[in-house]
């Protein structure tokens, strides 16, 4: 289980980090068109939009953690836990979305969405990681910050009782160690609190590798 803390302060949710150069703007500008794009396809369905761009969320650090560990092999160095982070991080967005797909059935055109998405963003973002770790990084930072705007959103309209509350299915809460009459909003809170903490990883090892530190660095 990625351990995360479910209940995050307000300060917490709104943390933004401030782009530095050139690379982190791009980075923040390349998040902000997606989301342009992921608003216009989903609206207020926040479950479809859910379901969609976890399948995309799992893809970093899978690619993050594949790249580092055949450059900890190339390079005969220790990872310092890199590996075992992006993995598990990866790993965690997996449970997201199964967690969603037991709420929120992906209708035909959202599973063809997947498959171009899934595709076309693991192409593009292996090769950025390969090229430029430290924007790779912020890319994903931005993106998590974005993600947690999202699950606020989704938060607001559960309590508005515009989206229905439906019961947790029994994996969340198996996973997060929620009650056993866990609702929808008690998943969301812990989702929104695993995308802090990715947030927050990720924007960290992108400042390790602008320091020049950190085993991605060049």
């Amino acid at each position: 289980m990625f351990d995360s803390v479910t209940r995050v302060d307000q300060r917490s949710l709104d943390r933004h980090a401030a782009p530095k150069d050139f690379s982190d703007r791009l980075a923040l500008r390349i998040v902000k068109t997606m989301r342009v794009f992921a608003d216009a396809f989903f609206a207020k369905r926040y479950g479809h939009r859910a379901v969609v761009l976890e399948t995309v969320a799992a893809v970093p650090g899978m690619v993050g953690g594949l790249l580092q560990h055949l450059k900890a092999v190339r390079h005969i160095r220790e990872d310092h836990g890199w590996i075992r982070e992006l993995l598990d991080e990866a790993d965690n967005e997996r449970m997201h979305l199964m967690a969603f797909i037991k709420m929120a059935q992906p209708t035909v055109v959202e599973r063809f969405v997947i498959l171009i998405a899934q595709a076309v963003f693991f192409n593009l973002y292996f090769f950025l990681y390969l090229f430029a770790p430290k924007t790779a990084h912020r890319v994903v930072g931005y993106l998590e910050e974005e993600a947690v705007v999202s699950y606020t959103q989704y938060l607001a309209e559960i309590d508005a009782g515009r989206q229905e509350n439906v019961a947790a299915p029994q994996l969340a809460i198996d996973y997060w160690s929620l009650p056993s009459n866990a609702r929808l909003r008690d998943v969301v809170i812990a989702v929104r609190a695993d995308e802090a903490a990715h947030r927050d990883t990720n924007h960290g090892f992108a400042d390790q590798l602008a320091a020049g530190a950190g085993p991605g660095a060049h």
